[in-house]
């Protein structure tokens, strides 16, 4: 059971106390939410002594992520690089054990962890825990973390936050809590405004217009619901991204993306229904293929695939999700005309 508020930092830094070496470790391929908020947790606890490292797994493969780690000196270590039985502490930040977007691994001393999204079953046998599902971002609870340990943010974490949730809550218009718009506006006091408007506009390869050209020609509206294929992408992130960007269309209430990424079909999912259960819906439809999580209106997953049968699984996943979605029977309409 998550603590009361009051408490929070003083269990996190209690569970670190006899730590040497942390890691804290966001979910793999980490957006802004996970890198801001590991980067934050790291300099609280190195505010009491201990080396701490911010690693990751995958890929930081959106452009403007990997803009905000360049201009913000964030130096996130890859975790093939690192081993993991050398940190007698670890956190799990903006992630859950057992949601399957996590690098986790055996050995992992896991001391804590921090997010945002509904609690996992495995993740009440950590030693710390704060999940607050009614949080747009967990760097809002980590903000909230370094205001009651008296640690003062560097101008480039206080950047790095209020990025991260700007683009988690959208603004604010997306599951913004109360907390989340008083943080957002004291960490507006001390950002880099004119760093975050380089973020935001970051400049993309070509290949970059290609993503968006295979999504909207592969796209089908199925009732209130657009879904589309990428088929192989470099990172899972152009997969969620491209969910965002399909739920712009006027009719449709839900968007699914699809994309493979090496031998995993990673799965975005999106609605405009403030009373949907995204996450339910996702992890309905590949249970027992993959495993999930999410939000009421935002959701991913990830399902193994393997050469003599990943065809026949994407199929699978589609038909799930359409059906999780209660779409109208048939092959949808195409989005565009060719």
């Amino acid at each position: 059971m998550t603590p009361d508020r009051p408490g929070h930092v003083d269990g996190f830094l209690n569970a670190f106390a006899d730590v040497g070496k942390a890691l804290m470790l966001p979910h793999d391929n980490p957006d802004p939410d996970g890198l801001a908020s590991a980067f934050a947790l790291a300099h609280i606890l190195r505010s009491r002594g201990i080396d701490t490292t911010v690693g990751f797994g995958g890929t930081i493969g959106r452009a403007e992520n990997r803009a905000m780690v360049r201009a913000l000196g964030l130096d996130p270590v890859p975790l093939s690089t690192l081993e993991v039985g050398e940190f007698d502490g670890v956190a799990l930040v903006d992630a859950q054990p057992g949601t399957g977007n996590n690098p986790v691994m055996a050995g992992a001393a896991i001391r804590a962890v921090i997010d945002h999204h509904p609690l996992s079953d495995a993740t009440e046998n950590v030693r710390y825990l704060d999940v607050r599902p009614n949080y747009g971002a967990t760097a809002t609870i980590v903000t909230e973390y370094a205001r009651d340990a008296n640690v003062e943010l560097t101008t480039q974490l206080a950047t790095a936050l209020f990025y991260a949730i700007r683009s988690e809550t959208q603004d604010l218009g997306r599951e913004a809590s109360a907390a989340d718009r008083e943080i957002y506006v004291d960490l507006l006091r001390i950002a880099d405004m004119a760093t975050v408007a380089r973020i935001q506009r970051a400049r993309v390869p070509r290949e970059y217009f290609d993503t968006y050209l295979t999504a909207i020609r592969e796209a089908r509206v199925h009732g209130n619901i657009v879904m589309t294929d990428l088929g192989p992408v470099a990172s899972s992130d152009q997969v969620a991204e491209i969910a965002d960007f399909l739920l712009r269309l006027r009719e449709v209430t839900w968007s699914v993306c699809l994309g493979r990424q090496g031998n995993t079909l990673a799965v975005s999912v999106r609605t405009t229904d403030p009373f949907a259960h995204a996450g339910h819906a996702v992890r309905r439809a590949i249970e027992g293929l993959g495993t999930a999580g999410g939000h009421g209106t935002m959701a991913g997953g990830q399902v193994p695939l393997q050469e003599d049968n990943a065809d026949e699984l994407i199929v699978e996943v589609r038909q799930r999700l359409l059906a999780a979605l209660a779409a109208p029977a048939g092959d949808g309409q195409p989005l565009a005309s060719d």
